[in-house]
């Protein structure tokens, strides 16, 4: 058997975490992957429990697919650049946010969902490779 477990090594999820602080600085980067149709925003506070603020225009594109499924092929979709993500369609969308575009000294993010929508965190490029159970907890 040929192959080595993802988790600890490659990536960390959060899978419900809409309005959830989470620590960005033990990535290089996070995966953003939302369904239903909202508005997700984008803030950042250097400490878990701060007041957390837009970090800027982040985001000038995302991928989406016209499904929940993945029975149809991504898309990438242009936007003026924004701390914010428009999905009008119960679709998915996915949008990356890098620990470089984050402003100083700020190590936590929340995206959160206006409404219903869902929102999945993976942290992926992980600077410590650990195993699953010695990674760093996220939120707090």
């Amino acid at each position: 058997m040929a192959g080595m477990e993802g988790l600890g090594r490659d990536v960390d999820f959060i899978p419900i975490a809409s309005g959830q602080a989470f620590k960005l600085r033990g990535a290089s980067a996070a995966s953003i992957l939302c369904t239903g149709a909202d508005t997700f925003t984008i803030t950042v506070s250097p400490t878990f429990g701060g007041a957390y603020v837009s970090p800027g225009a982040l985001i000038n594109h995302y991928y989406q697919r016209a499904d929940t499924n993945g029975t149809h092929a991504w898309t990438r979709v242009a936007q003026t650049a924004a701390n914010t993500v428009v999905q009008a369609s119960a679709y998915t969308s996915l949008f990356e946010i890098l620990t470089s575009q984050i402003p100083a000294p700020n190590a936590y993010v929340k995206v959160t969902a206006s409404a219903a929508g869902l929102v999945t965190v993976i942290l992926h490029d992980l600077v410590a490779q650990r195993r699953a159970v010695n990674l760093e907890v996220l939120g707090a």
